[in-house]
C-alpha cells in the first residue's frame, strides 16, 4: 500500500509535537491527527493506511482513531464502492474549541469576581492590575465571539 498523501516530513513532525501537546494526545494519535491535516482534498484515509504509513499494531491504531473520535477531533465515513471506513478532520472542530476556550475564560471572570469581591481590598494598585486583566479576558472573548462568526 502506497501512502496517499504529499507531506512536509518537517512540518508535520512541528505539527505532530504541538498537537500531541495542545490537544493532550499520545504520539500516535497526534502522528495521525496531523497526517489527516494533509488531507486537503478531504478524501479520508482509510484505518489501513495509518497501520501502514506509521507502521504501527492494528490495535494501537485502533485505540488512536477511537480516541481522535471521542474527542470530536476527527470524523468517519463509509464510500458507497466500499465497506472501509475513512477518516478526516472534524472540520467543526475549531468552533468546539474556541467556544471551550471563550467557556473557560467566562468562567474564569466570574471566578475573578468573586475573589475580588470577597478580597475587599482598598489597595487601588491591585484592582487597577485585576481590571485589566478582567478587561482582556473580555476582549479575548468578544474578539473569539466575531471571529467565529465568520467562520
Amino acid at each position: 500500500m502506497k501512502q496517499s498523501l504529499e507531506l512536509n516530513k518537517e512540518i508535520f513532525r512541528e505539527m505532530v509535537k504541538f498537537y500531541g501537546e495542545t490537544l493532550n494526545i499520545p504520539p500516535l494519535a497526534a502522528k495521525i491527527y496531523a497526517y489527516l491535516i494533509f488531507d486537503f482534498e478531504k478524501k479520508g484515509i482509510c484505518f489501513d493506511e495509518f497501520v501502514h504509513v506509521f507502521a504501527a499494531s492494528k490495535s494501537s491504531v485502533s485505540a488512536s482513531i477511537n480516541l481522535l473520535l471521542n474527542a470530536k477531533l476527527i470524523n468517519d465515513f463509509n464510500t458507497i464502492k466500499e465497506r472501509k471506513r475513512f477518516f478526516r478532520i472534524n472540520e467543526n472542530y475549531i468552533n468546539m474549541r474556541f467556544e471551550e476556550i471563550i467557556s473557560k475564560m467566562k468562567k474564569e471572570i466570574l471566578i475573578l469576581d468573586q475573589l475580588n469581591e470577597f478580597r475587599k481590598s482598598k489597595d487601588q494598585e491591585e484592582f487597577q492590575k485585576f481590571e485589566i486583566y478582567r478587561s482582556l479576558l473580555i476582549k479575548n472573548i468578544k474578539n473569539i465571539e466575531e471571529t467565529l462568526h465568520k467562520i
